[in-house]
């Protein structure tokens, strides 16, 4: 059985990265494609890697015919799905892959974003797009949210260990290493290659992130207490990928073990020997996540090491995974890609 899908936004990182997905997808076909500024022009001359796919015109939005859609993927900017998904037939499903339905509570959502929510009465029916840990609630959704990719990233290396109680949740350090091509493909002169392919820059520092709301609703919930982590993402000369280095206070041994416990059955997460780290380049254009622990010279201290690409795992291959289970199809399809390596 196929169904068919909309990609709104397809003219975007996150867009491309969908089509390439779909393209060996044995039980999805591309229905429409949408990118209002680019609209009349093919998805070949847009992204030229694309050209041997026949593939949909794009179009804009409201061009679209929804009768024969039942699925769309939402790669919009921040701040736009809000009001498209109010009119969107409710026989058609959405995984939106921006922030929109993240946060559960609308205020929380005009705190990190700035703006009030446009629909507040669809939020309930949101589900978290994290689907190794939502995995039930996604199979039965209409609407699921895709996670920010670095909070996805931190959550894989996390979750289990607050939910064991195996760490302090008062000491929890996050750095992260991020590629280019999490900021976006609209033009920001500080995105050029001569301002970033020799350099690494912080970005939103101290407490400032808006992924932060992610991670205060997600852990807040599992702990049943407040808990707040210290998160600093960082622009690195690479174009995709996320190595997220979790600093924590725990039995190493005891961390490894729960994470490998918790994993072990994951199709999409890889937990490595203990002691040794992940590496970017070896998840980069597919679906995995590598996580690794590793002691430190101080007892009772651990790091954990989590990575994976930002455009697939962090965005476009959690929501092909996330339709996967929506649709009543295997949650593997068309996921099974190998790295791209070097």
């Amino acid at each position: 059985m196929t169904k068919t899908v909309a990609i709104l936004g397809a003219s975007g990182y996150t867009g491309a990265e969908l089509v390439r997905i779909i393209a060996t997808h044995p039980s999805l076909r591309i229905g429409a494609l949408s990118a209002d500024r680019k609209a009349g022009m093919k998805m070949a001359d847009v992204f030229p890697h694309l050209r041997h796919l026949d593939l949909p015109t794009l179009v804009t939005i409201d061009q679209i015919d929804w009768s024969g859609i039942d699925l769309a993927f939402a790669a919009l900017p921040h701040g736009l799905s809000q009001a498209l998904v109010k009119d969107l037939p409710r026989s058609v499903k959405i995984v939106d892959l921006g922030a929109d339905f993240r946060l559960r509570d609308p205020a929380d959502y005009e705190k990190w974003y700035g703006k009030p929510h446009d629909a507040p009465e669809l939020q309930p029916e949101a589900v978290y797009g994290l689907t190794e840990f939502y995995r039930d609630e996604i199979k039965g959704a209409r609407l699921v949210a895709g996670t920010g990719c670095n909070a996805a990233t931190v959550q894989f290396a996390l979750r289990p260990l607050i939910e064991g109680a195996l760490i302090d949740l008062d000491d929890i350090i996050c750095d992260l290493k991020n590629g280019i091509s999490g900021a976006g493909r609209s033009l920001k002169e500080n995105m050029l290659f001569a301002e970033r392919s020799t350099d690494v820059a912080g970005y939103s520092q101290g407490g400032k992130h808006r992924h932060l709301g992610e991670f205060d609703q997600e852990f807040t919930m599992i702990a049943g207490q407040k808990v707040e982590i210290q998160f600093t993402p960082n622009l690195v000369p690479i174009n995709r990928g996320i190595h997220a280095s979790c600093y924590v206070k725990g039995d190493p041994q005891a961390i490894h073990a729960a994470l490998a416990a918790r994993y072990a059955d994951e199709p999409f997460v890889v937990v490595l020997p203990f002691g040794q780290a992940p590496q970017m380049g070896h998840v980069a254009g597919s679906n995995f996540c590598h996580i690794g622990v590793v002691g430190d010279r101080k007892p009772g201290r651990a790091l954990v090491v989590s990575t994976l690409d930002n455009l697939c795992k962090g965005s476009s291959g959690q929501a092909v995974q996330n339709a996967n289970l929506m649709l009543g199809f295997d949650e593997t399809s068309g996921l099974m890609l190998a790295p791209v390596f070097p």
